[in-house]
């Protein structure tokens, strides 16, 4: 025979500064206050009494009740879930002793975990909190979880995105975000065809970015622009606990997918390279990013085949050459070239299904036709003096000073990074004359910009 599971009621002291149990019979008042979560989690309402349920009695369709005073300031409310459920119904509690039984108009609720019937819910006379039963899991490792229903992107969606745009973040000239900005950059984006965004990657400066600044990044973009693009958030971290958190945190605020990269510096073995995507990929769509020139150490095929079973993996952003892009495609695995310089034949010759492209917050619209119109080696050619341009120091430092150039940001920089030379900017200027400035975004015309017009932000 089971034995009775017993919920702990965590007694505090009242509203009117004193405590006392009910001594009688009371009907639940049909007006119910809205209830807490039902994972157990604290609420920041002024209630006088917060009861844990455990998990069996919360999953019941109408396991809720409260209990309630006469006064307009109840001192003991028993909080549960679906309290809509009560429209229609009289919810009587009885004390006997430290008993409490919750029945309704159809007879009392029926715990699986009871054998006479009832849910047997015990009152503490301690005011000190004590742990709930349903907060002890099995598993400490798990990530929190809601049992929210989630309307997510599938991992089938984002592998179908052929155009991704790693956007840059702008800033105001005491180095806060300029959203101001931000916003036109991905309105531009959305209008001429890219199809998804890495929020805070390397080419959004990610890592000069606190965590606070990041996620709120990332749900920023997802409030204004989820419903238009996809939102993939670059969570990843050379700490797995790091990592970990801020998938946990990036999904909650709504981000469609995550982009992680291997533990960079601090490197690790391949082993621990694979507990350490197990541990991040358990969250949602995934896409792992494979760019050993910054990391310091290779995503061999053999760690991507072993985590490749598990349902959240997107695909890879990889940086290693059209060979390796081949073999993995070959095996049915996703790719995105991470080069925008090879990204043509990528697409069209070694089967990548797109790029995540930094040209592409410069010229989106050329970056769309090369992704989505088919073999053009002729429009290829013609964005390699602009892509070469890009990359002649470590991205985003030319992108940063030709969007300042274009107008569309202002000339601000985070240190570390610096503008390039005032003969680097009259090269681009020759660029975009070149390529048409009706391809660029922006609205205004390309500047050199003196030295004196960028401000350079040590703090931030």
């Amino acid at each position: 025979m089971l034995k009775k599971r017993r919920a702990t009621v965590v007694a505090l002291r009242g509203l009117n500064g004193r405590s006392r149990r009910t001594e009688k019979t009371r009907a639940v008042p049909r007006s119910l206050p809205k209830p807490i979560c039902p994972h157990n989690e604290t609420s920041s309402m002024d209630f006088a009494c917060a009861v844990l349920l455990p998990a069996p009695l919360a999953s019941l369709p109408t396991a809720a009740a409260t209990i309630a005073e006469s006064d307009p300031d109840p001192e003991l409310l028993l909080l549960g879930v679906s309290f809509s459920t009560y429209e229609k119904t009289l919810i009587e509690l009885k004390e006997e002793d430290d008993v409490v039984f919750i029945a309704d108009e159809s007879g009392p609720f029926v715990d699986r975990h009871s054998d006479n019937g009832c849910a047997e819910l015990s009152i503490s006379r301690a005011r000190r909190w004590r742990s709930p039963i349903s907060a002890m899991i099995p598993n400490i490792h798990l990530p929190m979880r809601s049992l929210g229903v989630k309307n997510r992107t599938s991992v089938d969606d984002i592998k179908s995105l052929r155009l991704i745009t790693a956007v840059k973040t702008p800033y105001l000239p005491d180095g806060r975000f300029d959203l101001e900005a931000y916003d036109s950059l991905i309105h531009m984006q959305i209008i001429n065809g890219a199809e998804g965004v890495i929020v805070g990657g390397t080419t959004g400066e990610g890592h000069l970015m606190s965590w606070d600044e990041h996620i709120m990044l990332i749900g920023h973009t997802v409030n204004c622009f989820g419903t238009s693009i996809r939102v993939i958030g670059n969570t990843g971290s050379n700490s797995t606990g790091e990592a970990v958190h801020a998938t946990e945190q990036g999904f909650a605020v709504g981000m469609h997918a995550a982009l992680h990269i291997n533990p960079y510096y601090g490197k690790t073995s391949l082993e621990g390279m694979v507990s350490h995507f197990e541990a991040v990929l358990s969250m949602g769509p995934t896409i792992i990013y494979n760019v050993p020139s910054r990391t310091g150490q290779d995503i061999p095929p053999m760690v991507i085949h072993t985590i490749l079973q598990n349902p959240n993996m997107a695909g890879v952003k990889e940086c290693m050459g059209n060979d390796r892009i081949k073999g993995y495609v070959d095996k049915g695995i996703v790719i995105w070239s991470g080069n925008d310089d090879e990204c043509h034949d990528s697409r069209w010759a070694f089967g990548a299904t797109g790029v995540i492209s930094v040209a592409s917050n410069l010229v989106p619209g050329l970056m769309h036709e090369l992704m989505f119109e088919g073999k053009n080696p002729s429009l290829n050619s013609k964005l390699m003096p602009l892509i070469k341009w890009l990359f002649q120091e470590p991205n985003p430092i030319g992108l940063n000073t030709a969007l300042a150039q274009l107008g569309v940001i202002r000339p601000v920089f985070r240190l570390p990074y610096v503008p390039l030379p005032r003969a680097r900017r009259l090269e681009f200027v020759r660029i975009v004359e070149s390529l048409g400035c009706e391809n660029f975004i922006g609205e205004k015309d390309v500047e050199v910009l003196d030295d004196d017009d960028f401000i350079l932000v040590g703090r931030y």
